[in-house]
Parts: C-alpha cells; sequence; structure tokens
C-alpha cells in the first residue's frame, strides 16, 4: 500500500536555516537523548497547527519508481529516529519521499541503559548504544491507525534482546506478519551494533536460514492479501569482502527486493581524540560515509539487478549524489538532519535533480 502524502505546499519564511542554526544551538546544551524527544515534540505541535511545514521549503516532486513503489522524491528518513510511529505526520510535512519507522520488536523493551547517545559535533557525528529502544509492535500500530499519512512507509523490525539468535526468526516473522498491512515495504535490521550478537545473523547460514523463512512468509501473506509488500535488508558497513559475497549469495538465491546500505559502524575512523569517540555503540554521520559508500558499491557489483537505498554520511547534496553515483536509487537521511536541519531534504533533491538533469544532457 503506497499512502498518499499529507505535505503542504504554504511556502517557508526564508530564514528558516538560522532558526535552526539557532535552535539547534540550544538543544545541543541539553542531553542528546532529551533534546531528540523535545525536537519531536516540538514538531508535533507545530504540525497540529499546519505550520510544521514553515520549517522547510516546499520540494517539486521528483519521482522514482522502485521495489515497485512510487516515490515521490529519493530522499527519505531513515529507521531509528522515530521508532515508535510516533511522530509521521510532523515527519511527513518536511517533504521527505518516504519514511522508515522502527526498529520495532514483538515485545516493548527498554534498551541500552542512559546515556546512550552521544554527539560529536566537530565531526558532525553521533555515537548511539540504544539497543531497539520501543514500544513494541502493538503501540507502533496503534499509532500509525492515528496518524494521516498516506506516504510511502517502511517499518523496520528486529529482534527483541532477550530472544536468543536460534529462535531469531520467530520474532522476525511476528514483525512481518503484524506489520504486513500498513507497510509500503519490510526493513529486516540485524546490523544493529548495539543489541549483543545481532550482528552473527548476517552470517552465511544463519543468513540463509533467515531470509528463506521470512521469503516464505513475504510470498504467503502477499497472496492471502492481493499485495505484495516489498522486503529489505539493512547491512552494516563493517563488512569485508568475504561477508559481502556470503551476503550477495544468500540474497540472490532467495530473490530478496532490495538491500540498505548501511547501518551505523562500530569503526572510529575519522574521530580520533574526539570527546566521546571511546563511548561503545555504533558511529554515524560524516565519519560513516566512506565506509558506507564502500559497502554500498560492493553490493551495487555483487548485485547489479537489486535495487538498493543508500545511506551513512549525507550531510549535504553532493553526499547524496555520490550514493546514487556508488548504485543506489534512495538515500536516507538520520545524522545530517540533526546537525543540518530540514533544510538538508530539499538539497538533497535539488542536488539528484541537477545530477539527472546533467547525465541525461549528455
Amino acid at each position: 500500500m503506497v499512502r498518499a502524502s499529507v505535505r503542504l505546499s504554504k511556502p517557508a519564511p526564508a530564514n528558516r536555516t538560522g532558526a535552526y542554526a539557532l535552535a539547534r544551538s540550544l538543544l545541543f546544551r541539553l542531553d542528546a537523548e532529551r533534546a531528540h524527544a523535545l525536537t519531536l515534540g516540538a514538531l508535533d505541535g507545530l504540525q497540529r497547527l499546519h505550520l510544521a511545514h514553515w520549517l522547510a521549503p516546499a520540494i517539486p516532486p521528483l519521482p522514482v519508481r522502485a521495489f515497485g513503489l512510487d516515490f515521490p522524491n529519493p530522499v527519505g528518513l531513515a529507521a531509528g529516529l522515530d521508532k515508535n510511529a510516533a511522530h509521521v505526520d510532523g515527519l511527513a510535512a518536511l517533504g521527505f519521499g518516504f519514511i522508515e519507522v522502527g526498529t520495532v520488536t514483538p515485545r516493548p523493551q527498554p534498551g541500552n541503559p542512559r546515556p546512550r547517545l552521544f554527539r560529536l559535533s566537530g565531526q558532525q557525528a553521533l555515537i548511539n548504544r540504544m539497543g531497539f529502544n520501543n514500544d513494541g509492535v502493538d503501540a507502533l500500530l496503534r499509532n500509525l491507525d492515528r496518524a494521516q499519512y498516506r506516504g510511502v512507509l517502511g517499518i523496520n523490525i528486529g529482534k527483541n534482546k532477550d530472544t536468543p539468535n536460534a529462535r531469531a526468526a520467530d520474532d522476525y516473522l511476528h514483525g512481518l506478519q503484524r506489520m504486513h498491512a500498513q507497510a509500503s515495504y519490510i526493513a529486516v535490521n540485524i546490523s544493529s551494533p548495539n543489541t549483543a550478537g545481532l550482528r552473527d545473523l548476517q552470517a552465511h547460514a544463519a543468513l540463509d536460514a533467515l531470509i528463506g523463512r521470512l521469503r516464505e512468509a513475504q510470498e504467503r501473506l502477499g497472496a492471502q492479501a492481493g499485495a505484495r509488500k516489498p522486503m529489505l535488508l539493512k547491512i552494516a558497513p563493517d563488512l569485508d569482502e568475504r561477508d559481502m559475497d556470503d551476503i550477495a549469495e544468500v540474497l540472490q538465491r532467495h530473490g530478496i527486493d532490495g538491500l540498505i546500505c548501511t547501518n551505523t559502524t562500530l569503526a572510529r575512523d575519522g574521530v580520533a581524540g574526539a570527546a566521546h569517540a571511546q563511548e561503545s555503540g555504533g558511529l554515524s554521520g560524516v565519519p560513516l560515509r566512506a565506509r558506507a559508500d564502500s559497502v554500498l558499491r560492493g553490493m551495487r557489483a555483487r548485485l547489479p539487478d537489486v535495487e538498493l537505498i543508500g545511506a551513512g554520511g549525507i550531510d549535504n547534496g553532493t553526499a547524496a549524489v555520490q550514493k546514487v553515483a556508488a548504485g543506489a536509487c534512495l538515500v536516507q537521511l538520520y545524522t545530517g538532519l540533526i546537525y543540518r536541519g530540514p533544510a538538508l531534504i530539499a538539497e538533497c533533491v535539488q542536488a539528484l535533480r541537477e545530477a539527472a538533469d546533467a547525465a541525461r544532457a549528455h
């Protein structure tokens, strides 16, 4: 099901970039997780007053078709920012071409102890060890029932922390079954570094068993509903050539619809000596870009017929264009949005439009 957007077209004030810079300077004085919650709460308030669209410029369409879905533009929101789908309408008003919510687990769980989110402002990066903190599938579905958004919606599913890997497929099957009716596509997250052992599911035998069961369920659910929903896998940036070979072989054999490249990294390239650089967790933002792009290129070479979403390190329009040049058909924002604000969405769409126009001219 592709939902129609609720994006309003009223023009935004010309000084919105400066306004966001001021708001950011105030928010960055607070604990990062508290600032995150306050920002989303303020966005919800503006949306209720029909003012959320003032935070970002109106974005002309740049339609893309991928995974059998029609996207109004190729710039989406990555999973993790709205784990419980509690802020979808406000986020949609910023002009995203699609929104991915989650990661959601079958049962609610608190995640890892606080503090668990850290800014590395000099590097435009974040380190998080959230640990799939979320209110569970029932709460997410209730939130979506209340939302007015009817655009392309991805739902990112995971396993509960206390579910052993031997039974992980049961959690993912539960998420797939419960989310199937509401989702435009399902994203399977086996690449977060913040749930112990989760990345072991990327190993060949474990991945083969998991994807095999999920693909069977995907086709069965699609036949029952009369609407097949695409299924994507989200992978880590910390993969070597053999890892990528193994993942590609499994995905080719099972015929998965797409791949999201990538999640956060355990490496600390480019942040040595920065405050919080030694905190455990996944690093995102500008220092992730090179690793994420390398995996994106590697999976494009191995999976020439599979559509890819590029995520990781997009802080300007040029970085979005580089993702597409590396093989992505769509891109996702997260950390760049924290540092640059909603204007980054329009900047990326415009840069991608100009790149497409230039390619056609040649």
